[in-house]
């Protein structure tokens, strides 16, 4: 991670406002990075705020999982996701494969106001910052011969 961050930004509705309120407050110190994020989300950051904020699709339209590519390209450092908790999302399993890439490639997510308020006050913000993403590869290596095995069983 350099020390400009590529940062994605992304709502459920019923927390939409709580996120641009939050960037609000943040501006200054977001405007030191690259932000992306979903459709409406980033729509909403731009035209509130004026930062500029990459948009995807919307989340339900595969935007979470436009973000998710980005994060194994390493094109995103980290990321500030406040989820709804209370309400069942129609896209409810790309937001679980988009918290899993994250945690598999090791990139800090904020789930709520005061985790993102940690986060970007970290001294890390503004340093260079080296992620250890675990290497999978000799486990996978091992599960195709596995299935190789029991293919030719």
């Amino acid at each position: 991670m350099e020390k400009q961050k590529h940062i994605a930004l992304i709502a459920h509705d019923n927390r939409k406002k709580d996120l641009v309120e939050w960037a609000e407050a943040n501006k200054d110190k977001l405007s030191k990075h690259f932000l992306s994020g979903t459709g409406t989300t980033a729509k909403l950051i731009t035209e509130s705020i004026g930062l500029p904020v990459k948009a995807f699709k919307s989340g339900p339209l595969g935007g979470d999982q436009q973000i998710g590519s980005r994060i194994v390209e390493g094109n995103i450092d980290f990321m500030i996701f406040f989820w709804d908790p209370l309400e069942a999302q129609p896209h409810d399993p790309d937001v679980k494969a988009l918290l899993r890439i994250a945690v598999l490639y090791d990139i800090p997510v904020a789930s709520n106001r005061s985790t993102a308020d940690f986060m970007l006050s970290s001294p890390l913000m503004n340093e260079e910052y080296y992620r250890k993403v675990t290497d999978y590869s000799r486990k996978i290596h091992n599960r195709v011969n596995d299935y190789i095995e029991d293919i030719d069983k």
